[in-house]
């Protein structure tokens, strides 16, 4: 089974691919440690405050190959990064689409403003992020409309934190299909 986790920066991605690699065992892979990899080594000349539509343009196509090699090795992987494409799967046949689950964690703007201080201080959980001080309130609120709309619009399954409920059932749902 492939597991893709996508959604705006401070979502928790990393920490869900991490605590998913604990639970069920599944290695991960990090888009970013990829496009840094790239980055660093030359292989680029993109930069990593280059435009997202770039990065995207660039690092699906690899990530795409890394996961149809996984499946066809019948390997199970966790992607996750904020670069997979909202139309993800026209990248695959039927076959491949069978094995793979996508969710996108969305945080709400009621939450930002509740949770904004937590939200912070969890920025440097698993990897030890360069300064992000310009990351904002504002810039969050505006990043998670935009994955939330682009998952409403393609019909994707995204994880939704909210005032209400602060884990979504459909995690297990996510997990279990």
């Amino acid at each position: 089974m492939i597991l893709l986790i996508s959604g705006a920066s401070h979502t928790g991605k990393t920490v869900l691919a991490q605590k998913l690699m604990e639970r069920i065992g599944y290695p991960y892979l990090s888009i970013d440690h990829l496009k840094m990899g790239l980055i660093r080594s030359g292989q680029t000349s993109l930069k990593p405050d280059s435009p997202d539509s770039a990065l995207v343009d660039y690092l699906w196509p690899i990530v795409r190959e890394i996961v149809k090699t996984a499946i066809e090795n019948g390997q199970n992987l966790i992607v996750e990064g904020c670069y997979i494409p909202f139309d993800w799967k026209n990248s695959f046949d039927k076959t491949y689409l069978a094995r793979i689950r996508y969710l996108c964690l969305v945080m709400d703007e009621v939450y930002l403003r509740e949770h904004w201080e937590e939200i912070r201080s969890r920025a440097n959980d698993i990897e030890r992020r360069q300064d992000d001080s310009s990351f904002t309130q504002e810039i969050a609120a505006k990043e998670n409309r935009y994955f939330l709309s682009g998952c409403l619009e393609n019909g994707l399954n995204y994880l939704f934190f909210n005032k209400e409920s602060l884990v979504d059932p459909g995690l297990e749902m996510f997990l279990s299909r």
